[in-house]
């Protein structure tokens, strides 16, 4: 689907009349627009005229498919600007389900939008800057952090649907040079989403980290799932990946929450080994028990850095001290996911010897049920 550059009749010309949207120009813009005045609701449980929505839509829409000549169109900031940067979040998102949803357009279209989206938020709130630094400093700083975090997932989402949609060749074949460059580019807006989840869980308590009904799932397919997304990582660097799943895969319990774990720990164990190997193990030591570990050849953890090591928002002492990030949120994630799943996540390493990560989760075979 090609985007439109000229701008269509005027409604009383094209016989639009009744609606407003198609002023926007662009079919698969306007359609999102669509959606989210369908589907808006208030959160803040403020009086919010309709029409006042619908107006701001529309300004929206249009900046975002077609850049405004200079003192053509009233300023975004004049609507009121929580409520735009809210209505565009929701035409981003609503974009990016549109596009997952059905065939989506060439890459150079998504990304013209992507870039309107971007360049649209920017005038939403030209003092952002300013705005942020003001209440950094206040007694609402953590819920400031948390809405930067989540404002951060959504251009990352972006990110992971449009490498997702060249990897799988939707826009054209690619060579094996640029599959491996674009698997590291998803490995890395992937991480940086988890980072921002880790944020807004680990702010809010870390009370919703796993949903309270088991499912039956498969521990094979979640292994290849975390080998898939890490390869091109362990592939930059020569190591080998291996993984070694149990005899019977077919598990209930909490499939989201175990794979976030191996993941985490897997691509951090990638991080810290120069050579060598990673090995990620579901063995069964029981009838409905699985030890689950990942293992690398590499630097090893020092006994200063295993005392905060499930510590979050700590500062490293070093540039090459053993955690996800300067934060160490990740371990700090994973710590929590475990503790949710009804167990305790250990540790063995040493000084050049490498780091084993393991815990073990009760899950009864499905057939057994």
């Amino acid at each position: 689907m090609t985007i439109s550059t000229v701008r269509p009749l005027s409604p009383r010309v094209s016989g639009a009349v009744d609606d407003p949207f198609v002023a926007i120009g662009c079919p698969i813009v306007a359609h999102a627009a669509r959606t989210v005045l369908a589907s808006f609701r208030n959160e803040s449980g403020d009086a919010v005229d309709r029409a006042e929505v619908r107006s701001i839509l529309i300004d929206l829409a249009s900046r975002v498919a077609h850049p405004p000549e200079d003192g053509a169109a009233v300023p975004v900031r004049a609507f009121g600007a929580p409520l735009a940067r809210r209505l565009l979040e929701l035409l981003r998102a609503h974009l990016i389900d549109g596009w997952m949803t059905s065939r989506p357009p060439n890459p150079d279209d998504m990304l013209r939008i992507l870039q309107g989206v971007e360049r649209v938020r920017r005038e939403v709130e030209p003092d952002w800057a300013e705005y942020f630094a003001a209440r950094l400093t206040g007694p609402d700083a953590l819920e400031l952090v948390v809405e930067v975090a989540h404002d951060l997932r959504s251009p990352l989402t972006s990110i992971l649907f449009l490498a997702e949609t060249l990897l799988r060749g939707q826009s054209g074949p690619v060579n094996a040079i640029q599959h491996r460059q674009l698997g590291l580019i998803y490995g890395a807006a992937l991480g940086l989403s988890s980072i921002a989840s880790d944020v807004m869980e680990l702010a809010r308590g870390g009370d919703r980290l796993v949903d309270r009904q088991v499912v039956p799932f498969s521990v094979l397919e979640i292994m290849e799932s975390v080998q898939d997304i890490v390869c091109p990582i362990a592939e930059e660097k020569s190591l080998a990946l291996e993984i070694h799943p149990p005899e019977s895969p077919q598990r209930l319990g909490h499939p989201l929450a175990l794979s976030r774990v191996l993941l985490n720990l897997t691509t951090n164990a990638l991080k810290f080994t120069d050579s060598g190997r990673v090995e990620i193990h579901a063995t069964a030591i029981a009838l409905d028990r699985i030890e689950f570990s990942v293992r690398d050849t590499g630097r090893g953890i020092t006994p200063e850095a295993l005392e905060s090591l499930f510590q979050p928002f700590r500062r490293t002492r070093a540039r090459n001290e053993y955690c996800f990030s300067g934060t160490g949120l990740g371990l700090a994630i994973c710590h929590k996911l475990v503790e949710a799943m009804n167990s305790e996540l250990h540790i063995d390493t040493a000084a050049s010897k490498g780091t084993r990560f393991y815990f073990e989760l009760e899950l009864p075979p499905v057939d057994a049920v």
